[in-house]
């Protein structure tokens, strides 16, 4: 379906392009305004806040100018439920695996683990690489953050580096496998929304990506080797916290090998995730008689169920004399995603006001008109791709929306559709997770527990994607351009 021909939307009564971009500026000059006055950490509190009034800033603007219709604001709100909808369901499954993997013991092993194998200096590096790898194998960034990310942020904050260094390099090598992977359900979106071969698809990716990701592994190379030697905290103290604290054994790695499993065979990332849970709970009871003591769990069925559903619900505050280490294995539950689940929410309510009042089919509509080279269309393409992540705030919709919007603009200029898809995978996929209310910034800022204003200076690779593709555009590397033969008229 064309964006620019909604069903329900009167053309005659089109939002002008002055009206349509009131909303968006409101947005971005409230959160900028926070920024300054409040800090980072504010934007996460206040976004609910300033997303429902650009809503009803929008609905309330279309209103005065007599182009809201039912019709359209149905297909809006249906448009961007079916996108970001989905994501509840996976956002509550990733907050009990997070409890789980740590009550049963598996991130603290793979952090027990972590640092006795792993130098500092090469901490940040080989984060990326095995994220990167995971994803690949795995096609879900999310779900790579949400498992190895958690072990990794927990094991470069024992060696001293900054969260928004190590959120930056968890980030940069989950989104990179994600993007690559075939397995990656946005991949295939990308793909499929501008009408190109998967395989074709990818191979056409890593001319860009593959640059973009060598960058970034020498930026985390470059910081390992100029940061102090050696960890900045005393690590046999915090181990010995740990053991005292969990029981850490091998066996505990057997959930997180399972999960690796059943999502290699592309088994539902919910019922992965949930599976993933109930093994995580399981191991709790099997792995760690200790914790199930302090939590208070009983011989009887009744005492223990009320004791699973209070540590997968509400918070889990550790004491074990050592801050740091109280900082890492306490648990947030359910209702520490409530707030993130809220915020994707009203992010959704956003999309749909704008798409159903015809807005953002008028700003689109603006760009795209008289695009004809290939820099412009390709800068073009980018900037939507980031102008559509802040208003839809959802990856997929963005990608489905910008596929529509310059299909016929690449036709019409002689510009390969591998083009349009790779640009769109640079500059959507990769840096949805950039934006503070969209549903990806706000998951990963609330998984890794950094907000994501602290991490995006570090998510090399994220930031690097589309300044490649507007590389490759200028140079016209590897690039084919065939002439648009248009019929003579007599």
């Amino acid at each position: 379906m064309n964006i620019l021909n909604l069903p329900g939307y009167d053309a005659t009564r089109r939002p002008s392009l002055l009206l349509s971009v009131i909303p968006v500026a409101s947005l971005l000059v409230f959160f900028m305004a926070l920024l300054v006055m409040n800090g980072a950490d504010a934007i996460s509190e206040y976004s609910h806040m300033g997303l429902l009034v650009a809503s009803l800033l929008s609905l309330g603007l279309a209103a005065s100018a007599r182009c809201l219709g039912p019709r359209g604001m149905k297909l809006g709100l249906t448009r961007s439920a079916r996108q970001i909808l989905p994501a509840v369901p996976m956002l509550l499954f990733i907050a009990t695996v997070s409890t789980t993997w740590m009550l049963s013991g598996v991130v603290p092993t793979l952090i027990d683990y972590g640092l006795s194998v792993l130098h500092p200096r090469f901490f940040l590096v080989i984060t990326c690489v095995v994220c990167a790898a995971v994803s690949v194998l795995t096609g879900s960034s999310w779900s790579t953050i949400a498992t190895i990310g958690v072990a990794f942020m927990g094991i470069g904050t024992v060696l001293g580096y900054s969260p928004g260094w190590i959120a930056g390099a968890i980030i940069s090598g989950a989104y990179f496998g994600d993007k690559v992977s075939p397995l990656s359900d946005t991949t295939v979106v990308a793909s499929s929304a501008c009408g190109v071969d998967l395989f074709k698809h990818i191979r056409y990716l890593m001319l860009t990506s593959l640059p973009a990701m060598a960058v970034a592994l020498t930026v985390f190379t470059t910081e390992g080797f100029l940061r102090k030697v050696g960890p900045e905290v005393n690590t046999s103290e915090i181990l010995a916290h740990l053991h005292s604290t969990f029981n850490i054994t091998p066996w505990t790695l057997v959930i997180p090998v399972v999960t690796g499993i059943l999502i290699a065979l592309k088994v539902k990332t919910v019922l992965t995730l949930a599976i993933s849970s109930l093994m995580g709970i399981a191991g709790v009871f099997i792995l760690q008689p200790g914790i199930v003591a302090w939590l208070g769990g009983g011989s009887s069925l009744a005492e223990n169920a009320a004791m699973t559903l209070r540590f997968l619900w509400a918070e889990t505050q550790f004491d074990t004399g050592y801050d740091l280490l109280d900082s890492l294995i306490s648990t947030g539950g359910i209702t520490g995603m409530l707030n993130t689940i809220a915020l994707v929410l009203c992010a959704m309510l956003f999309g749909s006001a704008m798409i159903g009042t015809g807005m953002l089919s008028t700003i689109t509509h603006t760009i795209t008109r008289r695009l004809r080279r290939r820099f412009s269309t390709v800068a073009a393409t980018v900037g939507s791709g980031l102008f559509l992540n802040a208003c839809t705030a959802d990856q997929y919709l963005s990608i489905i929306i910008g596929g529509n919007m310059y299909r016929d603009v690449y036709r019409r200029s002689g510009m390969e559709p591998r083009l349009l898809s790779r640009t769109i995978e640079d500059s959507v996929s990769v840096t949805s997770v950039l934006i503070p209310w969209n549903s990806c910034g706000v998951t990963q800022s609330a998984v890794l527990g950094v907000s994501t204003l602290a991490y995006l200076p570090f998510c090399v690779f994220n930031y690097l994607s589309p300044l490649m593709s507007l590389l490759m555009a200028y140079t016209g590397f590897k690039i084919r351009q065939t002439v648009v033969r248009r019929p003579v008229t007599a």
